[in-house]
């Protein structure tokens, strides 16, 4: 089969690999298409534990292809969302209910073969029928498992005066999960006009142009609508400097949620007093545990709507192509590549 197969960081090839077979309990999918997230282009620069040679790609949809002895409950030509965290369930993590910690953890296209490739192979529990579902729909189960898990780290209460700042895949995701789930008011902040419609048309109260080349203009009106600062800043674009405003926007008693993901070597300054002194929280989220069939579900309902999310589509060919625009095309909400 073709697959995008890094040996080192920042160098791909597209190579002739051998097709994978499934073994016990595991399902062969031809993969149909996987989606490419911010976290792929940290794997592009030898980020976030890469395991070489590797085959990136966890936003997975495919058709099961061949089944593994003693699979039940899937056919041929099931389309599938894939789960890509395998974890073992009986370490200490695991059994303390932190599975995406698990010391044994198996994450398809991070440390296994993922789905920039014809095929991949998975544990069949790790399968979601979504037949039901369009392609361009089923490509976001993964990312909303995501933006869900990331809520019950939250556990937001009621009535709460919430930013999110970034309105990529992630920030439109969770503000159509905010929009719905009982926060007072919903304000998005972001460069690109076009992203804040989107969030809009997903239920955002405000939105407010936060431009790179005149930040100070954001600023003054995110403060003229909260003088007394947010209950919650979430940060769904790893930029420190979106991280360190966001701590100067809490009000007193506030929650920084970072969500985006930041470069592994860089740091923020915090001040301890400022935390002492405000009674400030700062929460991270990592993955997903616990809320895949969640995600299904919710775009099942339409409770998350896939509408004007995917913007560009590629070839496994044109994988390099794909990461370029994700990491530079501010037009780009979503980018997936096609099997």
């Amino acid at each position: 089969m073709h697959a995008v197969v890094y040996d080192r960081p920042r160098e791909l090839r597209i190579a002739e690999v051998v097709d994978p077979l499934p073994g016990p309990g595991e399902v062969r999918l031809r993969v149909r298409q996987t989606g490419i997230c911010g976290t792929d282009v940290h794997l592009h620069n030898g980020e976030f534990f890469p395991v070489y040679p590797l085959i990136p790609g966890h936003e997975i949809v495919g058709e099961v292809d061949l089944l593994g002895e003693g699979v039940e409950g899937l056919s041929p030509g099931q389309l599938i969302a894939l789960d890509n965290m395998v974890t073992c369930g009986v370490c200490e993590n695991c059994r303390r209910a932190r599975p995406a910690f698990c010391v044994t953890l198996r994450a398809l296209g991070v440390t296994d073969p993922g789905g920039f490739a014809e095929f991949v192979v998975a544990p069949a529990g790790k399968c979601h029928p979504v037949d039901d579902l369009d392609l361009d729909t089923a490509v976001l189960a993964e990312p909303v498992a995501c933006a869900m898990h990331g809520l019950d780290i939250l556990a937001l209460g009621p009535g709460l005066d919430v930013l999110i700042v970034g309105a990529g895949p992630t920030g439109l995701i969770l503000t159509q999960l905010l929009s719905g789930g009982g926060t007072g008011r919903l304000t998005v902040a972001a460069p690109t006009p076009a992203k804040l419609e989107l969030a809009r048309s997903f239920g955002a109260d405000e939105i407010v142009r936060f431009g790179r080349e005149d930040p100070e203009l954001a600023v003054a009106e995110l403060r003229r609508l909260a003088p007394g600062g947010f209950d919650v800043v979430i940060d769904a674009t790893g930029a420190l400097g979106v991280l360190e405003q966001g701590l100067e926007m809490l009000r007193v008693g506030g929650t920084l949620f970072v969500y985006g993901m930041a470069d592994e070597n860089a740091r923020l300054p915090v001040s301890p007093y400022d935390i002492f002194r405000r009674e400030l929280t700062i929460k991270g989220s990592f993955s997903q545990s616990y809320s895949f069939d969640r995600a299904v579900l919710a775009l099942r309902s339409g409770r998350v709507r896939p509408d004007g999310l995917v913007t560009h589509r590629f070839g496994l060919g044109s994988y390099g192509e794909a990461v370029r625009t994700v990491r530079d095309d501010r037009s780009c909400v979503k980018a997936v590549v096609e099997v």
